[in-house]
């Protein structure tokens, strides 16, 4: 991909997971939302820079949401990407159990930060990964 439309394709990346940390932050601060939300919006963000990360280093772009394979697939590019596995493995959970009904738990709203807090570290780690290179 040419410099220019990565940058761009970055960019629309970007936006989305701002957009869902926006909302995230919004709901955990006023409480006019639910935790679940919050959880699946956190779990959505870090997706989002995750997969960025992978244009960023012109490799293939997965349509899938398990974020310990983004990580797997990053860590050829990116060794110290690994350290984020256990804030991947939280978030994964919130993919599934947040949009169907069934024999999951209800999120807290300690859930809720802990996941927020969560797809932030992965954020930042994200973005000195695509400065730095």
């Amino acid at each position: 991909m040419k410099e220019e439309n990565k940058k761009i394709v970055l960019e629309r990346w970007f936006k989305k997971a701002q957009e869902d940390e926006l909302n995230a932050d919004s709901i955990l601060r006023h409480r006019d939302g639910t935790p679940g939300v919050v959880c699946f919006l956190a779990q959505q963000l870090a997706e989002k820079y995750l997969k960025a990360c992978l244009i960023s280093f012109d490799l293939e772009l997965l349509k899938v949401h398990d974020l310990l394979r983004l990580i797997s697939v990053l860590e050829v590019s990116a060794s110290e990407i690994k350290i984020l596995s256990n804030e991947a493995n939280l978030l994964n959970q919130f993919y599934i159990e947040t949009r169907y009904v069934g024999d999951y738990p209800d999120f807290s709203w300690e859930d809720a930060e802990k996941a927020y807090e969560a797809a932030k570290k992965i954020k930042d780690f994200v973005l000195r990964e695509i400065t730095e290179k």
